[in-house]
């Protein structure tokens, strides 16, 4: 029971991720499909992105009521079929409303997805949910090769996203019989979607936030700065995300054993100070191979924040998890969103190095703020692990889930 409603999140994330990793590949060619400019993507990124967060703040009274599970079934399959609508935008003006459903349906299955993933770890009584976010990373790199191979074949926008969403449908709809029930709220606590949530979930969306941030800016400043910067060729440039992307997912494989191995506190102190090593050496690169092997440290220790915040937004609000992660979601999206924007005027005042080392301040504050984290075992899955397990969980973190 417990193993398929894992499974069933993890592919939750992969299918997520997959869209995702379509909707950005196909780019270039939903330019192309409507004759649009770079700036008029940059609208149509920006009302995605948007919808997302709006989507976001306005589920914390719907998930409070319905729970992650009802969420998720229906949400899944609907972010599909609005991406598929993308597709079949005849106008520039249809295709913003179009993409304006996508994003608040993506908005709702991002949350979603990563409360049902806390359900999913406190039920394991010890950390799921890096190895949840690894799905999400198998996923977009999975779109991207999708993305990839049907640009290859000739297809364009419309194919390719239609039958993208048409695969991910059924899909969706058949892994919402794997989720599991989000737990019964205390009688005090029902029905108060939208009742103050406690100070401390904010702290952990503002760590959510820097670690989107973060994310965001190289997602989207990587490949500039390898070819303007560096003076590197457009094939080596495009290989700053894809290396970017490996390691996170390789990290976040292992993320849930170090964070066992290390306790919350000193997996996030070290992920701040790592990152800001590896952007150190981007920014301070004499070459575009010396910036990768810096992307890719950067990937390795930046990868397990978001998931880690996800956790902590699960436990930060005892009634209210669901209330709790979409908040610190709404959070991250706008760091998601922010980022590149603020690099952008950095780059324009000063260099885009700058620009892009505003991430090694960002991670350095992330290291220093979690002294102000709650994190005994009852705020902190990991800490319950070894206080309920002891050394043996540290020596086996391949033993069996406690069962629900």
């Amino acid at each position: 029971m417990l193993f398929r409603a894992r499974l069933g999140t993890f592919l939750t994330f992969a299918l997520a991720g997959l869209l995702c990793g379509v909707w950005v590949s196909r780019m270039p060619a939903l330019a192309d499909k409507f004759g649009v400019s770079k700036s008029e993507v940059g609208v149509v990124l920006l009302v995605w992105g948007l919808a997302a967060i709006v989507a976001m703040q306005g589920l914390r009274g719907v998930m409070a009521r319905l729970g992650s599970r009802t969420v998720l079934r229906w949400s899944l399959p609907l972010a599909a079929a609005a991406f598929g609508s993308v597709a079949l935008a005849p106008s520039f003006g249809t295709l913003l409303v179009a993409v304006a459903a996508f994003g608040m349906a993506f908005g709702v299955v991002d949350i979603a997805m990563n409360a049902q993933g806390s359900v999913v770890e406190h039920a394991y009584r010890r950390p799921v949910l890096n190895g949840m976010h690894a799905g999400w990373c198998v996923g977009a790199m999975s779109g991207g090769l999708v993305g990839v191979a049907t640009a290859a074949a000739g297809l364009g926008h419309t194919a390719t996203v239609l039958v993208s969403a048409a695969a991910v449908l059924p899909v969706g709809l058949l892994l919402g019989r794997t989720y599991l029930p989000d737990p019964v709220a205390p009688a005090a606590s029902a029905g108060g979607g939208r009742a103050k949530l406690p100070a401390v979930v904010y702290l952990i969306g503002v760590l959510g936030f820097i670690a989107f941030m973060a994310e965001g800016t190289i997602a989207d400043w990587s490949g500039m700065l390898l070819a303007d910067e560096l003076g590197s060729g457009e094939a080596v440039a495009a290989l700053g995300y894809p290396v970017f992307e490996l390691a996170m997912l390789l990290g976040r494989l292992a993320g849930d054993h170090v964070r066992v191995r290390l306790g919350t506190r000193a997996l996030l102190v070290s992920s701040g100070v790592g990152t800001a090593v590896g952007m150190a050496i981007v920014v301070t690169a004499p070459s575009a191979w010396v910036a990768l092997g810096g992307f890719f440290v950067t990937g390795v220790m930046v990868c397990t924040i978001v998931p880690t915040t996800m956790s902590l937004a699960g436990t930060a609000a005892p009634g209210r998890p669901a209330a709790a992660v979409a908040q610190v979601g709404a959070m991250g999206y706008g760091g998601l969103l922010l980022g590149p924007v603020v690099v952008g005027f950095l780059a324009d005042a000063t260099s885009l190095r700058v620009g892009v080392g505003i991430v090694i301040v960002l991670s350095l504050l992330i290291a220093l703020s979690t002294r102000f984290l709650p994190l005994d075992a009852g705020h902190d899955v990991a800490a319950r692990v070894i206080g309920d397990e002891g050394d043996a969980v540290r020596l086996n973190p391949e033993a069996e889930p406690v069962a629900a």
